[in-house]
């Protein structure tokens, strides 16, 4: 049977394959924002394409790949994670390899489609209902940790693409990161990934603890009944509203950084406060996940999303860029950590492939929107502050509709 090693296996299992998990989705970060980041001055540079050119088949391949999650999730809900997740590494370094040779924008385009739909959609994704399956009670504190974990990794990301940039060329960091991707993460899925508890002959959580009584089941719903539920869009709004701007902000975080005064390797740099804002967000809000009512989560994740963009009219000084850089790094991972504690919570595991799959959907989509939209206003004004003070409106806007979601409403 598919996910079942040939041996027993007595000792709990849940946090060897969450460390495993962490290692996965850390390296989807060729395919994330972050990472996508640094090639942008070098495709601008040496594919002679203007930055909305740019934004814009960044746009096209992350919508493209977006299309493809919904039917990701039903594949890991019908083949399991351990399979799924090998393929997904098969794809995904192929679309790494395949970014080196990039000559113009139709590639470029088909690119971004093939990273964004394999490393920031499904490998993240898989990774992420892995965790799900093994922990159930503490199942917030599994994800915080993840999150933060693979925070810290993806940090390291842009340094290392940077570094293989500067020493050999952008065209040999894609290779590498290919390379890298099928090296660690197909032996992982393959002889590391267990898909459930139940295939070990264990339960989630390791079974309840002394003096605690196994709680029933939850009822599980569908995505059909999921989606009539007010709850769900209120967390698809808030995970496409963090997926919107912050991608938007990280993307032209080199231009935008520049112009308060920093070089590109400084700016690249300044992906690591945003970590040490995610690391403590994310183990913060996972621990609270499973205390809290969804609803102050994602309140609370929102006023960090409005902060972070309020505070690019204030980048005045090294205090102010390292405040916005931990402002933004802590609505990333507050937002990543709530948007995959609640779904299983509220709905379920049974069909949570295809749940999560849809709401991966939508924050894919949303994270093509966000470049664009800012290139093309920077194009006009020549700055970036005053349009994301408006755009702190819409954080804003969910979370008045998250105060409105009550625990037992649909």
């Amino acid at each position: 049977m598919s996910g079942r090693p040939t041996s027993p296996i007595r000792k709990f299992s849940g946090w060897r394959i969450l460390a495993l998990a962490i290692v996965t989705a850390a390296l989807s970060v060729p395919g994330q924002t972050l990472g996508v980041s640094v090639f942008v001055e070098s495709f601008i540079s040496d594919l002679s394409l203007s930055r909305d050119a740019v934004s814009l088949a960044y746009l096209m391949g992350t919508l493209i790949g977006a299309l493809g999650m919904p039917f990701v999730g039903r594949s890991i809900d019908r083949v399991g994670v351990r399979k799924a997740m090998t393929w997904i590494a098969v794809g995904f370094g192929i679309g790494l390899v395949f970014m080196s040779g990039v000559q113009g924008f139709v590639s470029l385009a088909i690119g971004y489609g093939m990273i964004r739909f394999l490393g920031q959609g499904s490998l993240s994704l898989v990774s992420t209902i892995t965790v799900t399956h093994w922990f159930d009670r503490r199942r917030g504190l599994a994800l915080g940790i993840m999150a933060t974990s693979v925070s810290a990794l993806m940090a390291l990301g842009p340094i290392g693409l940077n570094l293989v940039i500067e020493a050999y060329s952008w065209r040999v960091a894609w290779i590498v990161a290919g390379v890298i991707v099928w090296l660690v993460v197909i032996p992982i899925a393959r002889f590391g990934i267990i898909d459930k508890p139940a295939l070990v002959d264990q339960l989630p959580d390791g079974g309840p603890v002394d003096g605690e009584i196994a709680l029933p089941p939850r009822k599980s719903l569908t995505r059909s009944e999921a989606v009539r539920t007010r709850r769900l869009w209120v967390i698809l709004a808030a995970s496409g509203a963090t997926g919107m701007l912050s991608t938007a902000l990280n993307f032209h975080q080199i231009s935008l950084l520049g112009e308060a005064g920093l070089s590109a390797g400084e700016a690249a740099l300044m992906f690591a406060p945003q970590v040490i804002g995610s690391s403590l967000a994310g183990l913060g809000f996972g621990a609270l996940a499973d205390r809290l009512h969804g609803r102050w989560l994602i309140m609370a994740a929102m006023s960090l999303l409005a902060a972070a963009l309020l505070m690019v009219n204030f980048l005045n000084s090294t205090s102010d860029i390292l405040l916005y850089a931990i402002l933004l790094g802590a609505a990333g991972g507050a937002s990543r950590t709530v948007g995959s504690a609640l779904p299983p919570r509220w709905f379920g595991t049974e069909h949570i492939g295809a749940i999560q799959g849809f709401g991966t959907f939508t924050n894919v989509a949303s994270t093509a929107v966000g470049p664009f939209g800012l290139a093309v206003v920077y194009g006009i004004t020549g700055k970036y502050g005053p349009a994301l003070s408006l755009a702190a409106a819409i954080p804003l806007v969910v979370l008045v509709a998250a105060a409105f979601t009550k625990a037992d409403e649909s």
